[in-house]
């Protein structure tokens, strides 16, 4: 469906530029634009590289490890029914940990085991609901709380900002901070609800 929509806006905007005669400042912005797109990637990967080996240096010498028992209690809280020492918590917790540092792109092969983690988990248990296609209380808290994500560092803002000329592409932290805080605090309180009324 928003394949078609794109497509749509697109035809849209080159029939308006042919009517207003416009058709080749249209074709000079798509080629700028491809050239900005590739000069980003480009940039975006020198700073995937170079926190992605940060994180591996950091899993080394045991911080991850150590991160992760740190907020086990607070996994206890979010999953009580994700037993302890279950591979999902150590999925889970290794995301979280990753959004947290803004590293976004190394928590999503974390997310997906994750996710197939309590999907076996729920076959175990016999969950008629989770077998009929519908997501287990738990893979939706972990879905919620992946996309309120507190950033303590928010890495793709302060590269693109960088990488478009800003004066001061750091000046989002703050903000960006206290935004993925109470983001994250509505979706504890959201999932706390959702359970309580699905108990």
């Amino acid at each position: 469906m928003l394949n078609y929509i794109w497509a749509i806006m697109i035809l849209i905007g080159i029939l308006y530029a042919t009517l207003q005669g416009n058709i080749t400042s249209v074709t000079e912005a798509a080629l700028d634009s491809a050239g900005e797109a590739v000069s980003l990637c480009i940039t975006m990967a020198g700073i995937m590289a170079l926190w992605m080996g940060l994180m591996e240096i950091a899993q080394k010498a045991g911080m991850i490890e150590k991160m992760t028992a740190g907020i086990q209690p607070f996994l206890s809280f979010l999953f009580p029914r994700i037993p302890k020492g279950h591979v999902a918590r150590e999925y889970i917790a290794t995301n979280f940990i990753a959004n947290i540092l803004g590293l976004g792109w190394a928590c999503t092969p974390a997310g997906l085991k994750a996710m197939e983690a309590m999907a076996e988990l729920e076959k175990e248990r016999e969950n008629k609901a989770y077998l009929d296609g519908i997501a287990s209380g738990e893979m939706c808290t972990f879905l919620v709380m992946n996309i309120s994500s507190l950033q303590l560092i928010p890495i793709n803002m302060i590269a693109y900002r960088s990488q478009y000329g800003s004066a001061d592409p750091t000046a989002v932290l703050a903000p960006a901070i206290v935004a993925t805080l109470v983001s994250t605090v509505a979706a504890v309180v959201f999932c706390k609800i959702m359970d309580i009324r699905r108990k």
